[in-house]
């Protein structure tokens, strides 16, 4: 038996957007060199409002008149506000410049930062991930990780139950978790990328990031993403009648390890506390 982790979308909408005109916008991220930029989340945090751009920066959302939040890990934030309908937004995002890390001396051992947790149900628990209604909202989930010392990521590690959305792109980002408030800060350079196949077996997947991710003592989030998608498959998708599409359809599935995280329902909104996480693990070196 399958446990499923869903969270009713209507909770997930405040009662603000309801009553309110929505329009729709439409445009291309580009950066300062006039090259398109992939994967960027597009939000509206206070109304739980979220998506994804495209490989190629092409980017579409319904939305009431209000402020369109625009972040990519290696570009500054920037803000759009909605007028009216609109179809040719061009967004220009400015590169990011985030200090490099430091080198410290000293001895080092390796070390897991973070581990899954025990599986709930064996592998019957799952969390799915959906791309049903046509497009990717930015949902992130993951793991929660606290170090007391300095400590470089040499390796993520996460297992796929099973995947059923063709040219799946998935990425990994690391969140900085500071103060009483819980306020989550960037902390790449650079995103961290990676393709996920269609299959219905799991696939374990050891990631080793390019750039030096050295993490000073604190907590920690981890989050998973699923980012881009074959868009074909996407359009054939939403082209068969309802009685025709199979319930696993564009849907990418974990199994549920009991250990506290977070997760967030779209992208750039708040994230939740959730009791269960989809099994991270992060291993390295922790300074001595």
């Amino acid at each position: 038996m399958l446990i499923r982790y869903l969270l009713p979308a209507l909770l997930l909408i405040p009662i603000s957007v309801f009553g309110q005109e929505t329009v729709s916008v439409k445009g291309h991220i580009i950066n300062d060199r006039g090259e398109s930029v992939e994967y960027v989340q597009i939000g509206i945090p206070k109304l739980q409002i979220g998506t994804i751009s495209t490989f190629d920066g092409r980017f579409e959302i319904t939305a009431p008149r209000d402020t369109l939040e625009f972040f990519h890990v290696s570009y500054q934030p920037v803000s759009y506000s909605i007028t009216g309908p609109a179809d040719d937004v061009v967004i220009i995002l400015h590169e990011q410049e985030l200090p490099p890390a430091v080198f410290i001396g000293g001895d080092t051992k390796e070390k897991y930062l973070v581990r899954p947790g025990a599986k709930i149900l064996g592998n019957g628990g799952i969390i799915s991930g959906s791309l049903r209604n046509g497009r990717s909202e930015g949902r992130e989930i993951g793991s929660v990780a606290q170090t007391q010392k300095p400590f470089l990521i040499k390796d993520i590690l996460l297992s796929v139950h099973s995947n059923n959305i063709p040219g799946c792109v998935a990425s990994i980002n690391i969140y900085r978790i500071e103060g009483k408030a819980e306020s989550f800060v960037n902390v790449l350079h650079k995103p961290i990328y990676f393709d996920v196949a269609v299959s219905g077996h799991p696939q374990d997947f050891d990631i080793q990031p390019e750039e030096t991710i050295l993490l000073e003592p604190g907590r920690y989030f981890i989050a998973f993403q699923i980012v881009g998608y074959d868009e074909q498959a996407m359009q054939d998708f939403l082209a068969k009648p309802e009685e025709e599409r199979t319930p696993r359809e564009m849907t990418t599935d974990f199994v549920i390890h009991l250990k506290s995280s977070y997760i967030r329902e779209a992208a750039l909104c708040e994230m939740i506390h959730l009791p269960v996480n989809i099994g991270i693990a992060v291993k390295g070196l922790e300074y001595q």
